[in-house]
């Protein structure tokens, strides 16, 4: 008896593990990728892109679908540059890795108004766009051709856009803060929104200042102050022209003109250390060309292992003069 209660456990244990083995293998987890990586290839958006020139392009939010504001000239034929706006959005495979892109000029009622709003009979250059949670409002910051000829900053302001009410825009009104005389454009602010970074030819060629906002002061109330003096970012800046710097957490990236590059305009980056900002690094042959790279704008999610840029490029290959181009990178810290 003792013998045939030991066989069957053994049968029943070798039955319950052949059991547990089959179940295993039918509930295989599938996800052999947890997280995504950017591919660092160069991507031509080809969905946006024209046969004229795209560029100075703003991503707004970060996910699998985000709207574009970027300057086009493709309304004019190849003369006025004005605000277009489209959608890109990507999608991973956690199974296979694959990652796929598309970008698409789109139909929004909401954007179609904003950029209503801000267009000019002159160009219109370098989009920003930001929500403050100061005071709740979404705002637009674009570089236009004031009566003088040259470039000043202009906002608009709006509450965030949900459902299907479209919240009114008001402005667009004259940043007097930081418009100089000279030209001034491709603004951005850092993580905290306490500072503020752009371009301005105020010294001659054009390089990246920086101008601190008080804490708690709402941004348009700080934007119409008078104007006051900014501080130029030497660590950053060169006897060259240096422009478009935008910030996404301690990475600085912007183009530069600058000696020792690949050729014409190229793209840079800093890391900010202790306080202040680190040499420059040029992206290099990967990305950077013979032809000009411009506007470099930064992008990152949780579910990814890298960060995303987007930029523009008159390289040989592409739909004609400047287009628009994505690829994945990694930086040092």
């Amino acid at each position: 008896m003792k013998k045939l209660l030991i066989y069957i456990s053994v049968t029943s244990l070798i039955v319950i593990m052949l059991i547990s083995s089959t179940t295993c293998k039918k509930t295989e987890n599938p996800i052999k990728f947890p997280k995504g990586t950017f591919p660092d290839s160069i991507i031509n958006i080809s969905g946006i892109n024209s046969v004229y020139d795209d560029y100075n392009m703003d991503i707004y939010v970060i996910s699998a679908a985000n709207p574009l504001v970027f300057s086009s000239n493709r309304g004019s034929g190849g003369g006025q540059f004005d605000l277009v706006y489209g959608t890109l959005s990507y999608l991973f495979s956690q199974e296979t890795g694959d990652f796929i892109l598309n970008g698409e000029m789109t139909n929004d009622a909401f954007l179609a108004k904003l950029v209503l709003k801000v267009n000019t009979s002159g160009n219109d250059f370098g989009p920003y766009r930001l929500y403050s949670p100061l005071d709740g409002y979404e705002y637009l910051i674009v570089s236009s051709v004031n009566t003088n000829g040259n470039l000043d900053f202009y906002y608009t302001k709006n509450r965030p856009y949900f459902g299907t009410t479209i919240p009114e825009v008001s402005g667009p009104y004259p940043v007097s803060l930081l418009n100089s005389g000279s030209d001034d454009a491709y603004i951005c602010f850092d993580t905290n929104q306490d500072s503020a970074y752009f371009s301005t030819s105020r010294d001659g060629n054009f390089d990246i200042f920086l101008h601190k906002r008080p804490a708690e002061t709402n941004l348009d109330t700080w934007f119409n102050l008078d104007f006051s003096s900014s501080s130029r970012v030497d660590s950053i800046n060169s006897t060259s022209e240096d422009k478009c710097p935008l910030i996404l957490g301690k990475i600085m990236v912007f183009t530069s003109n600058r000696p020792g590059g690949m050729g014409g305009y190229d793209l840079y980056y800093s890391v900010f250390r202790k306080g202040k900002w680190s040499s420059t690094v040029n992206f290099g042959p990967g990305i950077n060309t013979s032809s000009d790279e411009y506007r470099p704008v930064l992008g990152g999610h949780d579910d990814f292992t890298n960060l995303l840029m987007i930029f523009s490029s008159n390289r040989p290959g592409g739909k004609g003069g400047f287009d628009l181009y994505f690829t994945g990178v990694e930086f040092l810290n």
